[in-house]
């Protein structure tokens, strides 16, 4: 197993000090019993509670500062359990789709990374890239299709808004949920795992859109109990150790723009590849920003 990255960044004040905290949090993921944690924790989100529910919600609310304005319900005590209020709706218009926009910001959360897929290796941080067939679970010929396209990875912090929703529309095609690890996804466990995204468990969805293939990847993380579509349900409620590939060749599955795709049953990250094309991405992009779902992502050119 490869350890996190140990080379300490150059100089600066409290830069050394920030650089250890991060090493520390990062390397005691490789020794926690992950799996372990993640399906005890799935029980207890899953568990009608009662006020116990109620309290532990209420705790969430205040320590993440959840914007209960805009849920419905916006009363904590209106949930019965823990995963029904992390994946709570929005009231309607509370996120407005931007108009003309070829591609839609799929979630709420921040930009972790985005930009072009360089040949098959796809940017995670500095000093870290991982290969497109990695991700795509070894699928060599689907990941050929995205060299040299372009990726999105966003990550959902657990205050954000937990449904996924369609950048654009698309008729689905296939599905795979690939076993692997349950590191955290937040930007620090990014900077120091190699490949993080390509060895967590996660749900590979393709889509047929009206420029070609695309895809976009659930990545699970520590305690997300659950991923799931809106086809399917839940994806990973057993977990058998393999490969599972679910193919809709046969079926009239089509999703608009805008329509919700999935839910994270606690927070994690989403990641979108796009064919090779001229990408204008949304003047106000960085990593580190913050993003609403239905905003513009970026338009074909």
């Amino acid at each position: 197993m490869t350890a996190a990255s140990s080379a300490p960044p150059p100089g600066g004040d409290l830069r050394p000090v920030a650089w250890l905290t991060e090493r520390l949090s990062v390397g005691v993921q490789y020794l926690l019993p992950k799996l372990v944690l993640t399906r005890l924790v799935g029980r207890l989100a899953a568990t009608e509670g009662g006020a116990a529910t109620t309290a532990v919600i209420r705790w969430f609310i205040d320590r993440y500062g959840v914007n209960m304005l805009e849920a419905v319900p916006q009363d904590p005590a209106a949930y019965r359990t823990f995963n029904e209020f992390f994946t709570r709706p929005l009231a309607s218009g509370a996120r407005p789709l931007t108009r003309n926009a070829d591609l839609l910001c799929p979630v709420d959360g921040s930009i972790s990374q985005f930009g072009t897929i360089d040949g098959d290796q796809v940017f995670q941080a500095k000093g870290h890239r991982y290969s497109t067939t990695a991700l795509l679970g070894g699928d060599a010929a689907l990941a050929a299709q995205f060299h040299g396209g372009n990726f999105a990875t966003l990550y959902l912090s657990p205050k954000d808004y937990h449904r996924i929703h369609m950048p654009c529309a698309g008729r689905l095609r296939g599905m795979k949920h690939v076993p692997g690890a349950l590191f955290s996804v937040n930007p620090a466990t990014a900077r120091g795992v190699p490949g993080l995204f390509a060895r967590n468990e996660r749900v590979v969805c393709v889509f047929e859109g009206e420029r070609g293939p695309w895809v976009l990847v659930l990545v699970g993380a520590t305690i997300v109990g659950s991923m799931a579509t809106v086809w399917h349900g839940v994806v990973n409620g057993e977990r058998p150790g393999r490969l599972r590939e679910w193919t809709y060749e046969g079926r009239d599955i089509a999703l608009a723009q805008g329509a919700e795709m999935g839910r994270f049953l606690l927070g994690s990250t989403v990641v979108l590849l796009f064919p090779a094309g001229r990408f204008a991405w949304n003047v106000g992009w960085a990593p580190g920003a913050e993003i609403r779902m239905g905003e513009r992502m970026a338009d074909w050119v």
